[in-house]
């Protein structure tokens, strides 16, 4: 297999991690104001992921770095190109991780209630944005033949993209939901299952029309066999939802998110980001690639780092791996 395939899977396989583990955490900032009845309750949501929000987000640093090391074409043609999206994604993450740090610094309840919103805006915006930025990759852009971003905004803002960030935002409130109720007990538990199933119902709809169109832009056999895997385990994930079975409803939606992801990557290969505009425009893996010493020298990188981090992430989450409720917050 060569360098600049292994790189691409990589890349991939990095914002698969990312769009799984950070996907609850969006779900459950924008489950805040619905769910979080009274401080308390908002507090036992924030806690859920307060041990483990940072280093989810390490996937995407990751996932970015890879992508300048590896591709630094497709890097400089993206983050140009899709400049406001990203930098309103960049915003809401700023403005969220800075929520989480000072939401408990004074008592006011409109101090809290402030930083509530930041934390709900900063999880929807980047839910949103991000179906939008990676449908817009997959059906591609204008490019001129010097690979760069001749379109407007309103090019990225195209029916298809637009589906794609309702189905992002969808897939992910529903993983919130579940994760909420695989790590809370009592009343949130309950409500978060219910909603769970109520909000999966909705996005299985989203979702389905979704890669049903993804497959009539460009299409293979396995991304064909991943779609349709993908919907399955969101089928699944509801079905055990609904009967409180909390630990395979969360594995159902990380499976699901992780094959719809996948799919997106499968049928792309091997354009990294095609062009609608001039076919030599057309980004590929080789193309968009690194010499070969350099991903040389970071493939031997990733072997030794990528265990390591992997290792200590999971040790992370088996240590806050309880339920937390209401009765483990003190009254202030």
């Amino acid at each position: 297999m060569e360098l600049t395939t292994i790189w691409f899977l990589l890349v991939a396989v990095l914002f698969t991690g990312y769009f799984i583990l950070e996907g609850f955490d969006f779900g459950v900032g924008m489950l805040l104001p619905l769910l979080g009845r009274d401080d308390r309750q908002r507090r036992v949501l924030i806690n859920t992921i307060g041990p483990v929000w940072d280093g989810n987000e390490v996937w995407l640093i990751t996932a970015g770095g890879a992508m300048f090391a590896a591709f630094p074409e497709w890097y400089a043609t993206l983050f140009s190109g899709f400049y406001l999206p990203l930098l309103l994604i960049l915003l809401a993450l700023i403005a969220r991780g800075v929520a989480f740090e000072y939401r408990h610094k004074r008592p006011e309840a409109t101090w809290k209630r402030r930083w509530d919103h930041a934390i709900f805006w900063g999880s929807a915006i980047p839910a949103l944005l991000w179906g939008v930025a990676f449908a817009n990759i997959f059906r591609g852009v204008p490019l001129d033949a010097d690979h760069e971003y001749v379109g407007g905004l309103v090019d990225l803002l195209n029916p298809y993209a637009l589906l794609g960030g309702l189905t992002t935002l969808g897939l992910f409130l529903t993983h919130g939901a579940v994760f909420l109720a695989l790590k809370t007990t009592g009343d949130i538990r309950h409500r978060a299952g219910t909603l769970a199933v109520t909000l999966g119902a909705g996005t299985a709809v989203a979702a389905v029309a979704f890669l049903t169109w993804t497959l009539t832009i460009r299409a293979n056999p396995a991304a064909v066999v991943l779609a349709a895997g993908a919907a399955l385990a969101l089928l699944g994930a509801l079905a055990a939802a609904r009967v409180r079975r909390e630990g395979w409803a969360f594995t159902g939606t990380a499976l699901a998110i992780a094959l719809a992801v996948a799919t997106l990557f499968t049928a792309l290969f091997p354009n990294v980001m095609p062009s609608t505009g001039d076919p030599a425009g057309t980004l590929t893996a080789t193309n968009a690639a690194s010499t070969p010493y350099t991903l040389k020298i970071m493939t031997w990188v990733a072997v030794v780092f990528t265990p390591i981090v992997l290792a200590y992430q999971s040790w992370t989450y088996w240590v806050f791996r309880k339920r937390i409720g209401v009765q483990n917050i003190p009254q202030h």
